[in-house]
This record gives structure tokens, sequence and C-alpha cells, in this order.
């Protein structure tokens, strides 16, 4: 299933003022990235879903196809600090961490944290630092602290990674474990952008000129972190039926089990997805409903996001890697072979 075109209806049905308000400030943050970010929707929305489910996202795709622009831009529009790690083969665990420092006129030590302790990380071509490196992001993807030395830091309460990958340059890179795929909320892969997009991205770079020469950035509007917090409780609250539930929780035990439905289907999957990849779909389901103005989860929003919650997670077999199998194929055929409920 391809999730790059999947135009969300705004019918909002929200009668609580206070969560109307946050739903338009939401809409209102998506619209200003989506004039940042042209030709790029999918991964607009997959950004303002995993920020409301407080969640990481694995970005995948060519070179130039806006991916640090994005972060940068959601950066921009919330009242959070932003920094970028451009990973490479040399750089080491205390360049992401921090470290500490021995003063001797105090005759101690201090530490200086690292550029991970913004509360918005852009780790750039994450696959071309080695496994030591990326372990570093083990710790504080899954437990929001960084351990270094004796001491443990908390991380903030606010805390989203957007890591990318370059998939047509494989030499000097290292894949990411799946202990580690596993930490992200998404993986979403992006492609080129249409004509009319293309068009009007030329467009947009000029009057980015325009602008730098004149040296007179115009002012953005900044999302308080307070609205994030709300409307991720508020995204919590949306009403998710019973069997719309157990439908989810099918989807994901039959990764793990798919002969019950089709014998030659669980012979392709070697690894099925984990109870992160349950929790997963759920936020991002509700993220969806939330984000399109409903308060209740339909089973488009589940069906829609699953391949982005769960290419990484269902991993194939030695046989089906070698017939052309992945995990997006994977993840379409269980789509198809779990019923509707």
């Amino acid at each position: 299933m391809d999730s790059s075109h999947d135009p969300s209806p705004a019918s909002p049905t929200v009668a609580d003022p206070e969560n109307a308000r946050l739903h338009q400030a939401f809409i209102a943050l998506r619209e200003g990235l989506a004039q940042t970010i042209v030709g790029q929707a999918a991964l607009v929305e997959r950004l303002l879903i995993a920020l409301l489910a407080d969640g990481h996202l694995l970005v995948e795709g060519a070179p130039g196809l806006a991916k640090t622009t994005a972060i940068r831009a959601l950066a921009s529009r919330l009242q959070a600090d932003f920094a970028r790690v451009q990973f490479t083969p040399d750089l080491l665990p205390a360049d992401l961490t921090g470290t500490e420092v021995w003063r001797p006129q105090e005759g101690r030590f201090e530490f200086q944290a690292g550029p991970i302790f913004h509360p918005l990380l852009l780790a750039d071509e994450i696959n071309r630092a080695p496994a030591k490196v990326q372990s570093a992001l083990l710790e504080a993807m899954g437990e929001r602290q960084v351990t270094v030395g004796r001491h443990t830091y908390p991380l903030p309460a606010l805390f989203l990674v957007m890591a990318t990958q370059n998939p047509i340059e494989q030499e000097g890179t290292f894949p990411l474990p799946e202990a580690q795929l596993d930490r992200f909320l998404m993986h979403v892969k992006i492609g080129y952008p249409e004509a009319a997009a293309e068009a009007e991205i030329l467009r947009l770079a000029r009057a980015r000129a325009r602008e730098h020469m004149r040296s007179v950035p115009s002012p953005v509007e900044r999302m308080p972190l307070e609205d994030v917090f709300a409307a991720r409780a508020a995204v919590l609250g949306l009403h998710m039926a019973p069997q719309l539930e157990r439908y989810l929780i099918e989807l994901v035990l039959a990764s793990r089990d798919a002969a019950r439905y089709d014998p030659s289907l669980a012979k392709r999957i070697a690894w099925g997805a984990s109870p992160r990849g349950s929790i997963a779909l759920e936020r991002c389901a509700r993220a969806r409903a939330w984000l399109a103005g409903r308060d209740y989860v339909t089973p488009d929003d589940i069906r829609v996001i699953a391949p982005d919650v769960l290419r990484h997670r269902v991993l194939p077999s030695y046989e089906a890697t070698a017939e052309g199998w992945d995990g997006d194929r994977l993840v379409a055929a269980l789509l198809d072979v779990v019923p509707l409920p």
C-alpha cells in the first residue's frame, strides 16, 4: 500500500472549545509546513503524527527531498530548540550525548551536554555511523534519559528524533540494528515530487533567495509546548471501538503467526512486530483521526498508517527476500488477509 497519497478528510466534529482550538492550531501548523515543504504532504502528516504520538521518525529518501528542511521548519514553528547531527563513520558517542570535562580550578568534573539534549534532534544519515554511536540513541529514544559515566540525565519533556537515511548509497553505511529500528514510531519512505510541485519548489527557492539577500527573515508564530502536550492528551481521549481495537491487535498478531490466515505468508515472515508495534499503531491511528477533525478512529486510520508503523518491524525470511519480498509487501499482504471488523 502506498502511503504517499492519503488525503485526510477535514470534517471537525470536536465539540470541546479547547480541543477545537488545539485542532485549529495544528491545522495552521500543517498548512505552514506545507508551504515550506512542497510536494511532501505525507511527510508533513507523518511528522505531525509523530509529534502528537510522542514518538520518533525514520525518514528514507533520496537526497534533496526536504528531509532536513522538514524538521527545521517544524522547529521554527514550535517553542523548542533544534539540533542537527551529521552522522559519519568517525562520530563518537560522546559527540552525541556529551561528556564530563575536568575543571582543575574547581577540582571537579562538569558535564557538558551534547546535542541529544535538544527537544528536536535531526540525526542526518544515521546509517553512516557505526553501531556504537547508533546504540547511544537506544537509551535516549526508549527511556528518555542519557547515562554518562555514573550519572543519568533526563531529556526534555518534548523529545523527538527525526533520523534520515539515504537508500541509494550503501558503501560506507551501517544497517540499523532491529532493536533500534523498533524504537522508531514510524519508518517513512518518500519519493520525488510531481511536476506541479517541482515548479512550486522552484518558485519558493527564488523567493527564499531574495529574502536571504534582504536579510529580513519573515516572522513565524511559534506554538507553545503546552499546546503540544494538551493535544497529545486530546489524542489519547479519542474513541476507539472495541472491535476496531481487536482488528488492530489481530494485524500485529498476524505478523507473528500468519498461519491462521495464510500458511504461505507465515513462511515468508521471519519476525513479527513487537508489542511496541501495537502501541505505535494505536497512537498513530488516533493522531491521524484527531488531525482529520474526528473524535473517533476509523478502520482507514489504521490501514493507511499501518505500512509506516510496521514496515520496519515485520522482517522477511531469507526465502522471501530471495523472492523479492520486503517489509512493505509483507504488510500489504497482512492488510489483505486480516478481515476488517
